[in-house]
């Protein structure tokens, strides 16, 4: 599989490793010093596969759009641009194109986002318990909350009734999930849920140790999203 890079900070660096590895090509590596190169044209001469886009939150839909138009699926991991996912859904459904996101690649992410949901439900009837998500991050990504983050805190405002939306940082709500994001030294990623109440602490973490679990996990999904037309995340891929 020949594949594009889209962003090649640490992450596409890790990329670029693990899918050699695999036995798959670079055909195209994009960064801030060639951005003109991702182009149609471009992408159809170098006969990409399948781009794999890791940049930042403004010129996401964009670099999907260029793709798009080459007919080229794209899988990304970057965070930022949700408010524009509802129209990478209706291009992907009316015009046939391939799309894969996840907030996280890492597969003990993606069982941590089951857990996460599962302990929701079991914790609604419990009043007594109040949540609160904290997430540390290294001091280089840009965003806050993270990706992963706003999914786990989505998913425990779906399944906590006494949660009605959550809040970033500055806490003016007990109706309202508290997310605490923090920008440390060289972290990859951690995520601790904790539900406290006066007796007892109940708490789920997932830690990550380096880049090489997404990266991974990108790869996958470019392998998955070969030939594909459609929306697909990690519940796809791994079948949960």
């Amino acid at each position: 599989m020949n594949i594009a890079l889209i962003g090649y900070g640490k992450m596409g660096k890790e990329i670029e490793q693990i899918a050699i590895e695999r036995g798959h090509s670079i055909g195209l590596i994009i960064d801030i010093t060639n951005q003109q190169d991702l182009s149609v044209e471009m992408l159809t001469q170098k006969s990409i596969d399948v781009a794999i886009e890791f940049t930042i939150p403004d010129s996401a839909f964009a670099n999907y759009s260029i793709c798009f138009q080459a007919n080229v699926p794209v899988v990304s991991g970057t965070t930022g641009w949700l408010h524009a996912f509802n129209d990478v859904v209706e291009i992907c459904t009316t015009q046939q194109k391939g799309f894969f996101y996840a907030s996280n690649y890492s597969l003990g992410v993606n069982i941590f986002f089951a857990l996460n949901k599962r302990l929701a439900q079991l914790m609604n009837p419990f009043n007594q318990y109040d949540v609160v998500l904290e997430e540390i991050h290294h001091t280089q990504k840009l965003d806050a909350p993270s990706g992963t983050a706003i999914t786990l805190a989505e998913d425990i405002v779906k399944h906590i009734d006494r949660k009605k939306s959550w809040q970033l940082n500055d806490f003016t709500s007990t109706d309202n999930l508290q997310i605490l994001a923090k920008r440390l030294g060289k972290i990859p990623g951690t995520h601790t849920i904790t539900y406290d109440s006066d007796v007892d602490s109940i708490e789920i973490s997932h830690i990550a140790k380096s880049r090489k679990g997404f990266a991974t996990g990108a790869v996958l999904a470019a392998e998955f999203m070969k030939g594909k037309t459609g929306v697909y995340g990690m519940n796809d891929l791994l079948g949960l």
